[in-house]
Parts: structure tokens; C-alpha cells; sequence
């Protein structure tokens, strides 16, 4: 029978967001209902409410999540009733040729619940990235659902689901970074100090945070920067390379993503170096590099989806180093919140007060 719940709506763009009276339905075949037990607010959260992804309000709003699952439909065999899991916005199908090479986390055919959840009216709503878990219980395709240990916290797990993925993922996955490497991440809120982390326990040796807020570079220590750059106060390029003996870093992570950080990524790379863009550009956005420049360097220019993540692999991974005490995932949640103050937590956000605001319901 369906399930009428609390949930947060952006309505219309750039309105304030509501907590409102969902319905979500029992799950289909190849679908899961889970009660979300907590959901991290994302700046992609913001974007939705800005109509900065698409149009088609109203929007659910919410992805960074962990729960129970409480239901699945006909023919889910990976998870199941009472398993704790967090949620993804990239459920592969395993079929297309992406995945038929053996490169699942490249899927060109992930999927979403097929059904709809709506509004009491029936109004149908829009899931952020197909997931819509400020919410009570959301309803996603099974694939979205990755079982991790009970024992983590909801609070710490479901950051995995997005925002420290991304940035850990860009280090690892996309960036390769691997023992004794340097690495410069430029940027350092969420998605960048998920970066430092990764590269520090990735075995990076040099390890460098640049930002223009000297809050955020001290959080990044934290996570394991080795030095810190304000690029307000000093040329970020030429720091880093005095920090790498002259050369440039052998990986720089753009947790950006403008123009004038990804030139400053392109040129505090070594030769042969990788540069990484994990941050999310706008439409509009167009960058002008030297051509001559980007063939006699060398090495590679990468973007990094969500990582590069497979998260039936990945989060596991990080749950486990997590528990060990080698990934302290809680130093990422700024602040615990009640549903109703989704709309606070994006003002915080856009002050930079905060890495995470984190839902707990």
C-alpha cells in the first residue's frame, strides 16, 4: 500500500523550499522503498532549487542518503528488507558497452525507479538525481541501493552517496594517485578535502590545498594536506611548483570548476602530470589554453563523473576505512538538521560556513 510521508519540495525556481505531504508508491518490479535515516545537503540540491539543472519542477530534493530498505519488488535479489544502504544516483545495466567492456562505472545506460512519487494531488514530483531523499522514504531502483556494515553511522555513511565519492573517486579512480605522488587540490570544500583524503590515503607525500578561505585550508589539513596555498594572497601555480621542486605536481584536482582554477590546474601540472576536473561547470563556461601547450606537456586533461566510482565496489571500500579509522568521514558533517531547515542550510552554504549540513531524520 502506498506510503503518504514528509518530504522537502522546491516548487518553482529560486523559491523557498516546503516541507509537504508525499506520496510513494510500493515498489515495481527491480525497485526498492527505503526509509531514509539521513541525507546531506548538497550543492546540487541548490541547482535544482535555481533551476540550474532542468525545468521540470516540482523537484524532490535530496540524494546524499543512507537507510533501511523497507520493501523491494518482483525480481531484486541484491539487497533486501532490513539491509542497511547507501544510496546512488547511478544504477548500471550491466548490458550496455561501457559495461560490456568491463567498465561499468563509465555506464551509458543508468536508470532510476520507473515509477513516480507525487504530490497528495497527484501532482508527480521530479527526484533529484533520481533519489528525492529529504523524505521520509524515497523510492529508487534497486541498482541505487548499495549494502554497506550496520554498524556506520547514517549520518557519515550517506555522504558517500555524492559529494565525497566525487572528490575521493577524483583522486583515486580518475587521478590515479599512488605512493610517493603529489598532488595539489584547488578548492577545498566537501569535493576537495574528499580529494585531500583520498591522495593522503592513497600514499600521495605531498599533498597540497588551495582555496581563498583560510578556514577551508585549515579543514583540509585535517584530512591531510601537507601545505596550504591561499591563492588570494599568493600565485597559486608558482607555489605549487616551489612546493614540488620546481616542476608542478604530478595530479591536480580542479574541485572547481572555472576557467581561471582549470588554468591554474593545466599549469601547476609536471610534464607528463594529470589534471582532474571534478568540480561542476556551468553551461556558459568556456576555457582558452595554449595548444602548443597542451601537446607539449604531455601527460592527460580528465574529467571525473562522480568519481569514476562503481559503488557496489567503492562503497564498501571506503565504509570499511571508515570504521577502521583511516577515513574520518564525520569531520565532514558540519551540523545535524530537522527537515524543515533545508532552506537554512542554503544560506550556510552559500556563506561557506559549513561542509555539510546533514538531515537526519
Amino acid at each position: 500500500m502506498p506510503s503518504t510521508v514528509k518530504g522537502v519540495i522546491a516548487r518553482a525556481k529560486g523559491e523557498p523550499v516546503e516541507v509537504v505531504d508525499i506520496v510513494v508508491p510500493d515498489p515495481g518490479p527491480g525497485e526498492a522503498v527505503v526509509a531514509i535515516e539521513a541525507c546531506g545537503v548538497c550543492h546540487t540540491d541548490l541547482h535544482y532549487r535555481e533551476g540550474g539543472i532542468n525545468d521540470e519542477f516540482p523537484f524532490l530534493l535530496g540524494h546524499e542518503a543512507a537507510g533501511t530498505v523497507e520493501a523491494v519488488g518482483d525480481g531484486v535479489t541484491d539487497v533486501a528488507p532490513g539491509d542497511f544502504v547507501i544510496l546512488n544516483w547511478r544504477a548500471v545495466c550491466g548490458q550496455c558497452r561501457a559495461c560490456s567492456k568491463g567498465k561499468p562505472w563509465y555506464c551509458f545506460s543508468t536508470h532510476n525507479a520507473r515509477q513516480k512519487m507525487t504530490l497528495t494531488d497527484g501532482t508527480e514530483l521530479s527526484p533529484a538525481l533520481g533519489i528525492g531523499a529529504f523524505a521520509e522514504k524515497t523510492l529508487v531502483a534497486a541498482g541505487q541501493c548499495t549494502k554497506v556494515d550496520r554498524d556506520a553511522s547514517a549520518v557519515a555513511a550517506g555522504l558517500l552517496g555524492c559529494g565525497v565519492m566525487a572528490g575521493f573517486g577524483a583522486a583515486v579512480n580518475t587521478g590515479g594517485v599512488t605512493r610517493g605522488d603529489s598532488v595539489a587540490v584547488i578548492g577545498c570544500g566537501g569535493v576537495g578535502d574528499a580529494a585531500v583524503a583520498g591522495a593522503a590515503i592513497a600514499g600521495a607525500t605531498t599533498i597540497i590545498a588551495v582555496d581563498v578561505d583560510d578556514r577551508k585550508l585549515a579543514k583540509a589539513k585535517h584530512f591531510g594536506a601537507t601545505h596550504t596555498v591561499n591563492s588570494r594572497d599568493e600565485d597559486a601555480v608558482e607555489r605549487i611548483r616551489e612546493l614540488t621542486g620546481g616542476n608542478g605536481a604530478d595530479v591536480v584536482i580542479d574541485a572547481v570548476g572555472r576557467p581561471e582554477t582549470y588554468e591554474q590546474a593545466f599549469f601547476a601540472r609536471d610534464l607528463a602530470g594529470t589534471v582532474v576536473l571534478v568540480g561542476v561547470p556551468t553551461p556558459e563556461l568556456k576555457v582558452e589554453l595554449p595548444l602548443i601547450e597542451i601537446f607539449g606537456r604531455g601527460g592527460a586533461l580528465k574529467s571525473s563523473w562522480y568519481g569514476d566510482c562503481l559503488p557496489s565496489r567503492d562503497f564498501p571500500m571506503l565504509i570499511d576505512l571508515y570504521r577502521q579509522g583511516r577515513f574520518d568521514l564525520d569531520a565532514f558533517v558540519s551540523e545535524r538538521i530537522a527537515l524543515d531547515q533545508v532552506e537554512a542550510a542554503f544560506d550556510k552554504m552559500h556563506e561557506g560556513t559549513v561542509l555539510r549540513s546533514v538531515v537526519e531524520l
